[in-house]
């Protein structure tokens, strides 16, 4: 039996600019870190012949393009897996539809534990480009690449996407003492709305291909905060960071009427209140998780947890996709 793992991530500044319809004009940038919530992916052979699968659904079928579910399909077919005799179950910490990129997790910790399989080594590159060409390129979603990348490097990444499809990949220079610092104050809520990401991210794929002036200044502008992110985080300033988090949010809600809704702003508002100095939600919108930087850790903790939200507490990961046992 083969276990791979890999890190669901929270983004720091500049999601969206991750993009083709964005970079590939204007080129991306942004941060992200990987934390220690995880998806699981397991493979072993088993005595009989088939493919077996065991994630929200059951599979059981003879060949791969039988595989109702999309990514493994394909990446099986990539793998060069015609009729194999496999079993493929998949957990993980949170849930999908949550904001925390658990696709490209899922699909990097799948990849991994495949070529794994094969006894072939992978690097993090080939991993994360390999679930960017599965997800993007032979399944069409209108997706970015942060989360193939974060999950298959892990740590608190900076990532520049290129007009030619290339990425950047560059730890954030920060001390131990900021990194515990922004460890200890940055919170997650649950809201309790899952969400489906695809529908906001196809509006801003089409609207940005189609040079909408509004769209592209928008990102211009959060792209522009994620780089002032990365001065205030590498300089330690961590007020100045939580402060772009809430200009960061105040931009990111202007883009499309689905990624917040009156119950989200009144929480927000709440949160400011509370001790928060910044705060955003994580991933496209439309629900999932609230992160805060705090100012007053325990008074907003309190103020949410009576506002019925629960918290997850996480730390950093610094591995990325990995082998965990086989």
């Amino acid at each position: 039996m083969i276990i791979a793992r890999s890190p669901l991530r929270i983004t720091l500044g500049g999601g969206g600019t991750d993009l083709a319809s964005y970079y590939r004009e204007h080129e991306g940038f942004l941060i992200a870190a990987a934390i220690d919530k995880y998806v699981y992916v397991t493979v072993m052979r088993p005595f009989s012949p088939g493919i077996y699968l065991k994630y929200s659904a059951l599979e059981h079928v003879e060949q791969v393009a039988d595989v109702r579910h999309p990514i493994i399909r394909e990446a099986l077919q990539m793998q060069g897996l015609r009729t194999p005799q496999v079993e493929i179950t998949t957990l993980a910490d949170i849930p999908a539809g949550t904001g925390l990129g658990s696709s490209g997790s899922f699909t990097t910790a799948l990849l991994k534990a495949l070529h794994t399989h094969r006894r072939k080594a992978v690097h993090s590159r080939e991993l994360a480009e390999e679930a960017c060409h599965i997800e993007i390129d032979r399944l069409r979603e209108p997706i970015g690449k942060q989360d193939q990348f974060i999950a298959a490097f892990g740590g608190i990444t900076c990532f520049t996407f290129h007009r030619d499809h290339r990425v950047d990949v560059e730890p954030l220079r920060v001390s131990n003492r900021t990194m515990f610092d922004l460890e200890d104050n940055l919170l997650l809520f649950f809201t309790g709305f899952n969400r489906a990401a695809r529908t906001i991210l196809k509006d801003q794929h089409v609207r940005s291909q189609a040079g909408e002036k509004q769209m592209l200044e928008n990102l211009h502008y959060v792209k522009a905060v994620a780089h002032r992110s990365r001065e205030a985080l590498e300089s330690g300033d961590l007020v100045r960071f939580g402060q772009l988090m809430h200009e960061h949010w105040e931009h990111k809600r202007r883009r499309s009427g689905g990624i917040s809704n009156p119950q989200i702003d009144k929480w927000y508002s709440l949160a400011m209140s509370n001790g928060a100095i910044g705060g955003k939600l994580v991933g496209a919108g439309g629900g999932g998780f609230l992160m805060f930087y705090a100012s007053d850790r325990s008074r907003l903790r309190q103020a949410m947890a009576d506002a019925g939200l629960e918290e997850v507490r996480f730390r950093f990961d610094f591995e990325g996709t990995k082998v965990v046992l086989s």
